[in-house]
């Protein structure tokens, strides 16, 4: 009887164009990937515990994430959208190695309270041209040696480009053009595991995971001026992330809760939800966006 062939596809020197399926065993075993990730085995896994948050959840507290009351180990996935210290309402104006080092305290905060193989995405964008400063390339290196194990980035495009405003700098000159930005990123990291050990419930479609797994997402931004924030997520970018890279009933943590979005797209999304912010204003934003769906559940439909 003739051996049945594996119709997987394998890492080839040309690529392929197949996404399922796919035994990339080769590419990873090549030397480029020799240094120790900080990835632990599913022995090491087993022996952490997992620890329930109680009352905890479901909450929004008013208080700095660089010191959350959370027990270790507790939360699926953290989203959020740093305050980019530019010089919003909301910013303070902080040199630029104090702001990291916030990123920092709270990036620990977030490492401590995930669980093993826990997700934290990260919204930021790069900063002004004289000079440009790569924020994303700083986040990487620092969550990095926090111990997150880096899962890739998405290029979150928030317009076409195509209208008739530009950066310009020098027009219809070489002396100074200057790029305008139509794209955020969203920065992908994991906790002690690129696979949750876990197992849950998704609730994400074969079309939306299809369009999740790509590195461009094609999504509006949200009006600042109607949820009352300078910069605040739209619930169908929330959203996608919260199906793509959590379990129904998890936890989903927001260190910079701002207008609550992410939070309440938890809340739709049948997630429970925990929501830091220094800021009284925004808090009571994001405690009356959750009340109002509560209240009448069609307001906010899912995207």
């Amino acid at each position: 009887m003739t051996p049945r062939k594996n119709k997987n596809s394998q890492t080839s020197s040309f690529g392929t164009s197949n996404r399922e399926s796919h035994d990339s065993s080769i590419f990873y075993s090549r030397n480029l990937y020799e240094t120790n990730q900080n990835e632990l085995s599913n022995k090491e896994l087993s022996k952490i515990e997992i620890n329930e948050i109680g009352d905890l959840v479901d909450k929004i507290y008013c208080q700095s994430s660089e010191n959350m009351q959370l027990p270790d180990n507790c939360v699926g996935l953290a989203f959020t959208s740093p305050p980019y210290n530019v010089g919003k309402e909301y910013d303070l104006d902080m040199s630029l190695d104090d702001y990291l080092e916030l990123i920092n305290n709270v990036g620990k905060e977030v490492y401590r309270v995930l669980r093993p193989g826990g997700r934290y995405i990260i919204n930021v964008a790069n900063l002004g041209r004289k000079p440009y400063i790569p924020l994303t390339s700083l986040f990487h290196n620092i969550h990095s040696e926090i111990g997150f194990l880096p899962m890739g980035e998405i290029i979150w495009q928030k317009a076409k480009g195509a209208s008739g405003s530009c950066a310009w700098g020098s027009w219809k000159s070489a002396k100074a053009p200057r790029l305008r930005d139509i794209h955020e990123y969203l920065l992908v990291f994991a906790k002690q595991s690129f696979s949750r050990p876990d197992r849950g419930d998704s609730d994400i479609s074969k079309e939306e995971f299809m369009d999740g797994t790509l590195s461009v997402w094609n999504i509006p931004p949200e009006s600042a001026k109607r949820i009352g924030h300078p910069a605040p997520f739209s619930i169908p970018l929330a959203e996608r992330v919260i199906r793509l890279f959590s379990y129904v009933d998890d936890v989903v943590l927001d260190p910079f809760v701002g207008s609550g979005t992410t939070c309440l797209a938890a809340k739709i999304n049948k997630r429970h939800y925990v929501g830091f912010d220094i800021s009284e204003e925004y808090c009571s934003i994001a405690e009356e966006r959750i009340r109002a769906e509560e209240l009448q559940p069609s307001l906010f439909e899912k995207s």
